[in-house]
């Protein structure tokens, strides 16, 4: 019986292994969702600021490659608090770069709500407690 925290199949010799549990496809989508934002962002941050275009960039793929760690059999548990702290830092930036109004502000686009923007954080937010829930509930 297997239980959350695995994402291999039992077959130690496949380099792809799919997680076994449904917080780890959430976790696994949820990561895509977010470097995907982060991706099709890219271009515009840098039409306006080339460093926050590039980070958004390298913030995508990260997630992205991230997602094809986890798919493999290179996974391991303690990856699970890497991931949490990758996104956790991520919501940081977010706070840090806009400071408290930017970030109310980041929300709303010429009076609308930025669904890139709360699409994103929702997505790392709930990344996190996936990655946390899956670390405690996976195998040594």
């Amino acid at each position: 019986m297997s239980d959350l925290g695995t994402n291999t199949t039992g077959r130690s010799s496949d380099l792809i292994s799919l997680p076994d549990s449904l917080i780890g496809y959430l976790a696994n989508d949820l990561a895509v969702i977010t470097g995907i934002i982060h991706l099709l962002l890219a271009p515009q941050f840098y039409g306006f600021s080339q460093t926050l275009g590039i980070l958004f960039a390298l913030n995508g793929l990260g997630f992205l490659g991230g997602v094809g760690l986890y798919l493999t059999r290179y996974w391991r548990r303690e990856l699970y608090l890497v991931a949490a702290a990758y996104a956790f830092v991520t919501i940081l930036s977010f706070f840090f770069y806009g400071g408290f109004e930017g970030f109310l502000s980041a929300f709303y686009m010429q009076g609308s709500l930025n669904w890139n923007a709360l699409g994103a954080k929702l997505a790392e937010a709930l990344f996190v407690v996936c990655s946390l829930a899956l670390y405690t509930t996976s195998e040594t």
